[in-house]
């Protein structure tokens, strides 16, 4: 499951109960991904505050499916197959078309995305790419060139935060060796009007 000691739900007491009690999902299971926190809860407490609002706040404007796709690109780029996995399962429930999400998810692997998405979003999946493998050459003219294609200032804030929450999170995770086994690919947090609520279903 991961390369340092976790605790697990059954042996989880006080503050991370409260906190696993949070996120679990159906049989009281918790993502690895989340238990890898377990010995400091309080980084639990913050990675779960900053993915529920990136990724999952009633005030985003931006469609989740892209949010997602982003997230998946952003983890293929970094050769994060935990969360490639995870998250291309959540992309699937969202799109509710698996030839559309085999294509897109084939079209993110081969980077050929153009041929998938309309101007706009295969802009900010540009944007992602080059944030991501080269964080310090980026210049002015890169959020430009959104906002030509369509972005709004906004849009191009919850982007930035995707690409940059999921290079966080692909970090933690090859990082100390995390993988899926035991979870249930492709829950999230659900109920976007409830900053509060954490439940993976």
């Amino acid at each position: 499951m991961s390369w340092i000691k976790t605790i697990t739900y059954a042996e989880a007491a006080g503050y991370l109960r409260q906190l696993y009690n949070r996120v679990k999902g159906p049989g009281g299971l918790v993502d690895n991904v989340l238990t890898i926190h377990s010995l400091r809860p309080h980084t639990l407490q913050g990675h779960m505050t900053l993915y529920k609002n990136v990724l999952h706040h009633r005030d985003n404007e931006l469609p989740k499916w892209y949010l997602e796709t982003a997230g998946v690109f952003v983890s293929m780029l970094n050769g994060c197959s935990y969360c490639v996995d995870h998250h291309s399962a959540g992309l699937k429930r969202l799109l509710n078309d698996d030839e559309r999400h085999r294509q897109l998810v084939d079209a993110l692997a081969r980077k050929t995305y153009e041929t998938a998405l309309n101007a706009k979003f295969a802009a900010g999946l540009r944007y992602a790419e080059k944030l991501t493998f080269h964080p310090a050459d980026m210049v002015e003219s890169d959020v430009v060139t959104l906002r030509e294609a369509g972005f709004s200032d906004g849009e191009l804030l919850e982007l930035n935060q995707v690409i940059s929450y999921f290079c966080y999170v692909n970090r933690t995770v090859l990082g100390l060796g995390v993988t899926t086994e035991g979870d249930i690919l492709g829950l999230s947090p659900g109920d976007g009007d409830d900053e509060g609520n954490w439940r993976h279903e």
